[in-house]
């Protein structure tokens, strides 16, 4: 990884500007140093956008099928890389090497086979009445992700954007800069035209206004904070530019009366857990029948007990370290705030587990009785922290998960056809039925302030292209 000093603009690996500062990559299972970065000044932004803007026009103008032909030589590539994909994911935010191997790393290749199909099929023109529409790239797009899923997040932007004849400057996190260079090398070695694709690695806070706020970029998609969400959305404001967001969640995991409760606790306890809890469409509110209540939370304590943490590197391990220090120091944070709010601690709490001194590791903790006015309810604490509700009936399950900042995601444990009926209540942009999985090919979004847009599939896609229609004479 040698090109990890340097930045990708207009295809080549080129040195930072003279004032870049330096981040330090910090393994969070060990929390030894990886390696450093250089961060993005305002000059090496420019530089990237400036490359962006020129080989649109070229870009944008080839067939479409000259354009999928580069992506089918990056999923080539991606499909090479991916057991290196897979060490750099676990090394740099501390996913166990089997949930990075088997979810992680392959949730890109995904993205990539997906779009690749999609675009085949898509309706670029199309005749409607008298007209002809036609649906063109979006422009020249700012791409800002996250730590938590690196090339989830990467790839369902980078391979549309790509299809649709975008070009684009990619700004993945400081804190998980090994896979997005990798993904750099990857779509290097495919030939893709110079400045088509561009990466700089930079502080969120400052290169995020500069790239939101640029004339020059004609869509800005960020995966991130709801803060981050806000900022971008105020600096791309003055220039009116499209701005597609996918930010926080608080999912409600509704348990319908009557449900197999044994299962749908120890689902929704493992589906919380997974990724270390730091997903934003994770099941972090369980909704349970009141009078099940402590039945559930027996069942919940006795699932945490079998989820094993610890080193990343075993395949083993079902729970890894948060991602970085800041993010554990948080968890702790809001952990001690369920306990000074009352909540029930039903297992684990403050500090590491048993043995691991080192590294950013959080005990998997469950808390219940819990209401939809406390801190742990109502803000999204990004690691491995459930919260128990009880409901009276199903109506008040629907009102507790509807009374969210948030709107990303839902759960729904029961009967199918009342599961189905709840689910078409909640409001949110995404709801999981009976213990189903997410599915590329469906549309992953939210409402309120889980951000705008949608992405994966068809519905990534036209993220990504403007309409236009050719009035024809009759």
């Amino acid at each position: 990884m040698d090109t990890l000093q340097q930045f990708y603009i207009n295809g080549r690996w080129v040195s930072p500007s003279s004032g870049a500062t330096t981040h330090t990559v910090i393994n969070p299972a060990s929390e030894a140093a990886i390696t450093d970065i250089y961060l993005a000044t305002a000059e090496d932004v420019d530089a990237a956008i400036d490359a962006a803007a020129r080989a649109f026009d070229g870009w944008s103008q080839r067939p479409l099928e000259e354009r999928l032909g580069f992506l089918e030589k990056i999923l080539a590539g991606y499909q090479k890389r991916l057991p290196d994909m897979a060490r750099a994911i676990s090394q740099e935010m501390g996913a166990p090497i089997s949930l990075a191997s088997k979810v992680q790393a392959p949730m890109g290749l995904a993205h990539l086979q997906t779009t690749l199909a999609i675009a085949r099929e898509f309706p670029f023109e199309e005749k409607v009445g008298n007209s002809l529409i036609r649906r063109e790239a979006a422009g020249v797009c700012a791409l800002i992700t996250p730590w938590n899923w690196p090339m989830n997040q990467v790839m369902c932007k980078v391979a549309p954007a790509l299809a649709a004849g975008c070009t684009m400057v990619l700004k993945p996190s400081e804190f998980a800069p090994l896979s997005a260079n990798i993904l750099a090398e990857i779509i290097d070695e495919a030939g893709l035209p110079a400045g088509v694709f561009n990466m700089i690695y930079g502080d969120g806070a400052q290169v995020g206004p500069l790239l939101s706020s640029d004339p020059r970029i004609d869509l800005v998609s960020l995966t991130g904070s709801t803060r981050a969400g806000e900022s971008v959305s105020r600096e791309a404001a003055a220039t009116i530019k499209r701005v597609s967001l996918e930010l926080g969640g608080k999912s409600a995991n509704i348990l319908l009366p009557g449900c197999d409760l044994e299962k749908a606790v120890t689902h929704g306890v493992h589906a919380m857990m997974n990724n270390t809890g730091q997903s934003c469409n994770a099941p972090s509110r369980m909704l349970v029948p009141a009078d099940q209540l402590e039945q559930a939370e027996a069942i919940a304590a006795a699932a945490c007990e079998r989820i094993a943490v610890g080193n990343p590197e075993e395949e083993g391990t079902v729970v890894g370290p948060i991602a970085n220090a800041r993010q554990y120091q948080r968890v702790q944070s809001l952990i001690e705030k369920g306990e000074q709010e009352g909540a029930k601690l039903v297992a684990g709490g403050t500090g590491k587990p048993d043995g691991l001194d080192k590294g950013y590791f959080a005990r998997p903790t469950v808390f219940s009785r819990v209401n939809n006015t406390m801190t742990i309810a109502r803000d999204e604490i990004f690691g491995p922290v459930l919260t128990m509700i009880p409901y009276q009936d199903l109506d008040e399950a629907v009102a507790i998960a509807n009374d969210s900042d948030y709107g990303l995601s839902g759960y729904v444990f029961g009967e199918d056809s009342l599961a189905r009926e709840t689910a078409a209540r909640l409001r949110t942009g995404m709801v999981h039925i009976n213990g189903a999985g997410p599915d590329v090919q469906g549309a992953f979004g939210g409402y309120k302030q889980s951000g705008n847009g949608r992405e994966w599939g068809r519905f990534g896609l036209e993220e990504f292209l403007e309409t236009k229609s050719l009035f024809l004479p009759s």
